[in-house]
């Protein structure tokens, strides 16, 4: 399958969905932990495949660094998703899913803040990289 920039618009419109489907049941103020295994429970009731935690590799001039950095959630192997829980995104949390997607070669990040009062409109940004800028329609 080749992927293309619709597919990864409409994968995280799917992700996006679920994280809705948590926020609404729960509401904001909980800690992050809640929110991964609630979205953990609705990625898989909707048939969207994901590795949660995964370990993200580090290299450095031929040495494998075991960092244990985990990205929250790597769907499809091709989209990093990182879940937070805070009174803003700070430029780190920023830094840290770019960082991601650059250490895991994938075109498209998708961060979301469940301590809003709305997900779609304040509590998610997406991100893209060159990769992304490359891809077919």
């Amino acid at each position: 399958m080749e992927i293309s920039k619709t597919y990864l618009k409409d994968l995280v419109y799917q992700v996006n969905g679920a994280a809705i489907e948590v926020h609404k049941a729960l509401g904001p103020g909980l800690l992050e932990s809640v929110y991964h295994k609630c979205l953990k429970k609705e990625l898989n009731l909707r048939g969207i495949k994901f590795q949660s935690e995964l370990l993200v590799p580090i290299s450095y001039k031929d040495l494998t660094i075991d960092a244990e950095l985990r990205c929250d959630f790597f769907v499809e192997e091709i989209l990093v998703v990182e879940l937070k829980a805070v009174e803003s995104v700070l430029p780190i949390h920023e830094a840290q899913v770019l960082t991601y997607m650059k250490l895991l070669n994938v075109p498209k990040g998708l961060m979301i803040n469940f301590n809003s009062v709305h997900i779609f409109k304040q509590g998610q940004k997406t991100y893209v990289n060159e990769l992304y800028r490359n891809l077919p329609e």
